[in-house]
């Protein structure tokens, strides 16, 4: 792994109350034809419309330029997630990545720290959501606007008053895993987005979610590739503060 690239501009005065996020950005796996970042939490995956707010994607760019290359997007993860996320070197191999990703074919696995403890140790959801502007809104198998969305998890760790569970996507839709979880009632800690009541927390200062793992197969030499992103520091810390105490 190369060492992390240091990027980034100031934030906006109106972002001052906001979390001081690392803008550092780290490379997991790079060839010809792919690069696979580690994304810090607070850092955008591709610029926002009318934002001059640094990204991952600007970022890479900005480095990919010096060797007459570019960063084509294949697929995102939330701005709060933090790990792995792909993008491609040229128009052709993101063209079939992203037919990857359209088929649900790449493994996608996050962890995750959610509140409580689960019944079952391993399971799957499914759920019906509908896009209700910034937010996804569970809806019935019955709605013609609905999107299915499923998952399916084991708990890695029981913890007080929650557990870190391992997810694996077999649909990828915008802040799935939140959703999901908080319709079984184990709400994703520090989720202020769908549990405004979690901005109490105090243990960590984003939503307790990070991409760990992907394998895709190489536009190219049709290799599977598979890219690991261990815990951040701000995940390790949330997990030791809530670690059970040796018997």
């Amino acid at each position: 792994m190369k060492k992390p690239r240091q990027g980034g501009q100031r934030s906006r005065k109106g972002d001052r109350r906001r979390p001081a996020f690392s803008k550092q950005v780290a490379v997991l796996y790079e060839d010809d034809a792919v690069v696979v970042l580690n994304k810090p939490a607070g850092l955008l995956a591709v610029p926002a419309p009318d934002s001059d707010n640094p990204s991952a994607q600007s970022i890479l760019s900005a480095e990919l330029r010096q060797k007459r290359q570019r960063a084509y997007v294949v697929h995102r993860i939330d701005r709060f997630t933090s790990g792995v996320l792909l993008f491609a070197k040229t128009e052709a191999d993101r063209d079939v990545l992203v037919r990857q990703f359209l088929g649900h074919t790449p493994l996608r696995q996050y962890l995750a720290v959610v509140r409580g403890h689960l019944r079952e140790k391993e399971g799957t959801l499914v759920h019906y959501f509908r896009r209700d502007g910034m937010f996804q809104k569970l809806t019935s198998p019955n709605d013609f606007q609905g999107t299915r969305a499923e998952l399916r998890y084991s708990v890695e760790r029981p913890l007080r008053g929650a557990s870190l569970v391992r997810v694996t996507l077999v649909t990828g839709l915008q802040n799935q895993i939140r959703v999901q979880f908080s319709a079984i009632g184990h709400a994703v800690v520090g989720d202020r987005k769908y549990h405004p009541a979690e901005a109490t927390e105090e243990r960590i200062s984003r939503v307790a979610l990070h991409a760990a793992r992907l394998q895709f197969i190489h536009p190219r030499t049709g290799e599977s590739i598979t890219v690991d992103s261990e815990l951040p520091a701000d995940m390790q810390s949330l997990i030791k503060a809530v670690r059970p105490p040796f018997r």
